[in-house]
């Protein structure tokens, strides 16, 4: 059995679906498909839900008017048989019925994770309404009777595993099976979801629990590329990553790949495909337990990123100073990406801001604190790069003229990691895309 998850840009339009059914019945390998909502879904939904926290029920209305007209649409062009036609109709309905009723209800974070949850349930209502019409014999597997969460929104893999596979057994009859990506149960039996990019999640997590023979991910571009294709003229796709190369790749922003997506996948030894939906010829990146090859492969880029310096001449030589930071990090769940120290002082990055100023009034007492924000980790990605010759030297050669704030290197065989100012980011992954790569 193989795992084929489709993203929203591969799903956002009718004929990209209709694209989807073909590459889903080229051939006659058991296969579970995994679904994200239609493009801008997710995005519509969260604005409905940031209205009715607001209390603006008149804007949410007007949001819920616009995405259920989108929808009628795409039916209009998706299915083509009237009865078909008036299933998926139907099925619009419902979801929007609901999205309508709640405007009635008052808001809640239960309630903001069932309007999440519309779009995932919308897309493969409609996709299987499709599957109706083009006579593929298949299974609606709701995504919600197996995936599920736990107290610290951690995936239980052993519940999915036996859940799942129980499922399967069940439906031994059938080769394709329809699920939701993003959406889960929580530990409470509520609706939840993976967060952002989840539907990567979802794929690796039911490729790992059916112990899947491949896990593809198919998106809008041809694999993994060595820089990002938005920011630098040319860039190439990466043939082969080992899990571990993937894994910093897409932690450190390379926007393919969920960063989730790897550990799953990895536990099992599934290999990961990434592959594009509208060029399906072409090779991809496959992500494998190999790296194929020694070297620098790849760099990425990861923005809103805070630097944090505590200097203190007096405590950071002490005997258990710096379990006494992280301490303050870790009661605030706030992961560190970076870390650097000196005899004076210690320097690290976090991601959010969500708990800065509870972090900082708990570290001043240590010493003085420096908050710089508006800064971008740029790694470089590679197997065991901190081996490989003259690597600093290119490295360095390439950004000399970039202002560069931190660096770590050594705390992984695989990456090095610049801090940069975000207003320098552009020009340093060109820059390193000339001096590292050549193009």
């Amino acid at each position: 059995m193989k795992i084929m998850k489709f993203g929203g840009t591969s799903v956002g339009k009718p004929e990209r679906m209709r694209q989807v059914y073909e590459l889903i019945t080229k051939d006659a390998e058991a296969k579970i498909v995994v679904l994200s909502a239609l493009s801008g879904t997710t995005n519509a939904l969260v604005e409905i839900s940031s209205s009715l926290a607001a209390s603006d029920r008149v804007a949410a209305k007007q949001k819920i008017d616009t995405l259920e007209k989108h929808y009628r649409s795409f039916v209009l062009d998706l299915v083509q048989k009237e009865e078909n036609r008036a299933k998926a109709n139907a099925i619009v309905t419902e979801h929007f019925e609901f999205l309508n009723i709640i405007l009635r209800i008052s808001f809640s974070e239960a309630l903001n994770k069932d309007i999440l949850a519309q779009g995932e349930l919308m897309s493969t209502k409609l996709f299987s309404t499709f599957l109706d019409e083009q006579g593929v014999d298949h299974l609606l597997l709701p995504a919600l009777e197996f995936m599920s969460i736990d107290i610290n929104e951690e995936p239980q893999l052993s519940s999915i595993r036996s859940k799942l596979n129980e499922l399967l057994k069940q439906h031994s009859n059938k080769k394709i099976f329809i699920t939701q990506g993003y959406i889960c149960r929580n530990a409470r039996g509520e609706v939840d979801n993976l967060k952002r990019g989840g539907s990567d999640y979802t794929a690796s997590l039911v490729a790992a629990a059916a112990h899947a023979n491949v896990c593809e991910i198919w998106t809008d571009i041809d694999g993994m590329h060595n820089n990002d294709p938005r920011i630098v003229n040319k860039t190439v796709a990466i043939e082969q990553l080992s899990f571990d190369e993937a894994a910093e790749l897409a932690y450190f922003g390379a926007k393919i790949l969920h960063p989730t997506c790897i550990w799953p996948a990895q536990q099992e030894n599934v290999p990961v495909k990434l592959l594009n939906t509208m060029q399906p010829d072409a090779a991809g990146t496959v992500i494998t337990k190999d790296a194929g090859s020694v070297g620098v492969k790849a760099v990425a880029a990861k923005d809103g990123i805070i630097a944090i310096k505590i200097k203190s001449s007096r405590m950071l030589l002490a005997y258990g100073f710096l379990r006494k930071v992280f301490e303050v990090f870790e009661k605030y769940k706030t992961s560190i990406d970076m870390i650097t120290t000196s005899e004076v002082a210690v320097s690290v990055t976090i991601d959010s801001d969500a708990a800065l100023a509870s972090i900082i009034k708990e570290l001043e007492p240590f010493g003085s604190v420096e908050v710089e924000k508006g800064q971008t980790i740029v790694s470089i990605v590679g197997n065991e790069i901190a081996q490989t010759e003259d690597v600093l030297k290119k490295l360095f050669d390439a950004i000399r003229e970039i202002p560069v704030t931190m660096v770590s290197y050594g705390g992984s065989p695989h990456n090095i990691s610049l801090l940069v100012p975000s207003d320098y980011k552009t020009k340093t992954l060109q820059l390193l895309n000339a001096g590292l790569f050549g193009l």
